[in-house]
């Protein structure tokens, strides 16, 4: 699309871009998806486990096509060569590109041009704003600012008595549509990862905590073979319909100790309250890994900590020698389809 002249029409060009159905157990799918965006412009900015941000305005004259044309451009590309649907939201900014990817049906392009911005926010409820989140938006419509439009109309020093000096500015900026963000050219940070699907869809919650204690000391095994520690850990929840749930959390600390990991990956769990939600599979990554050796770790006088961590690197000395199965924790099994060796012990619980 032109504007009259010949030339791309001009307005928006960041692209926010989610792969749908990115495989959490392969972070090279992931990287060679962001791979497409890197073939159009330099300026993409990776948001993992499944989406990035790009920036095309300097691709817009080189290909002769607009934003949204390059947008389909990707998902043509990552359907032919990968097999992996993307939506993507085209605006002036990321923000309103973000919150046009989300504002309907994956697997599709939606633009947002500037003249339309103003429009498209009113119409969309507060909960929707980025940067809102669930306690925010209680908050907000206590006080009848449930939608966007109604937040921008707002007087800022109302925003500011209702959620602070800070906060208060920079909803009522985004609320207009001003997101002076750049985009900033990142890669992907290492991370590691661990998936457990179910037999059947899984209604009990003590069943799905037991997966995540299996997936947690997984991963805390893999991270101290490794010599390696995790700042954050992110949580997805796959369902009987197809769709699913992400959160992430940053740890205290940097760690790979297994009940640290455990107990963040419950805390997110709980906070979802599932109830009786038929639950396909559950993920972990463990995520903005670091030499273990050069994280800060908090001096504890807990004697049953330091106890935990003695035994935690006895079972990981058996583990080396005689199999990954060989000691586990009480309440995880090992994943389907997984046997130990002939010559191995029975697996025993820590």
């Amino acid at each position: 699309m032109t504007d009259g002249t010949g030339n791309p029409r001009r307005g928006t060009h960041v692209l926010y871009v989610h792969f749908d159905a990115v495989p959490h157990t392969a972070p090279e799918h992931y990287e060679a998806l962001l791979a497409l965006l890197t073939d159009i412009t330099p300026l993409v900015q990776a948001l993992p486990p499944d989406a990035a941000l790009a920036d095309v305005r300097g691709a817009l004259r080189y290909f002769g096509r607009s934003a949204a044309e390059l947008a389909q451009l990707v998902r043509l590309r990552a359907l032919a060569l990968h097999g992996t649907d993307c939506t993507v939201g085209v605006a002036a900014s990321p923000l309103l590109a973000r919150m046009a990817a989300q504002a309907g049906e994956p697997g599709q392009v939606r633009e947002v041009r500037p003249e339309e911005a103003a429009d498209f926010l009113g119409r969309r409820p507060v909960a929707a704003l980025h940067g809102v989140g669930p306690a925010t938006a209680r908050t907000l419509c206590a006080y009848g600012l449930d939608s966007v439009g109604r937040l921008a109309a707002a007087p800022l020093a109302t925003l500011q008595r209702i959620l602070g000096a800070a906060q208060g500015r920079r909803l009522h900026e985004r609320a207009r549509g001003i997101d002076p963000t750049p985009v900033t050219p990142t890669a992907p940070p290492r991370s590691a990862s661990a998936e457990h699907r179910f037999e059947r869809d899984e209604l009990d919650a003590a069943r799905r905590r037991g997966a995540l204690l299996t997936l947690a000391d997984e991963l805390g095994f893999r991270l101290r073979a490794e010599e390696q520690v995790a700042r954050s850990l992110t949580l997805t929840v796959r369902y009987a319909d197809r769709s699913a749930t992400t959160r992430t959390r940053t740890l205290p600390e940097p760690t790979a100790h297994t009940p640290a990991l455990a107990t963040a990956a419950y805390a997110l769990h709980d906070a979802l309250g599932l109830q009786r939600a038929r639950v396909r599979g559950v993920a972990l990554r463990a995520e903005e890994l670091t030499a273990a050796e050069s994280a800060a770790r908090q001096l504890s006088f807990d004697v049953r900590d330091e106890k935990a961590r003695r035994a935690e690197a006895a079972a990981d000395r058996a583990r080396r020698r005689f199999g990954a199965y060989a000691v586990r924790p009480a309440g995880t099994e090992p994943p389907r389809g997984a046997e130990p060796p002939p010559d191995a012990e029975p697996p025993r619980a820590a």
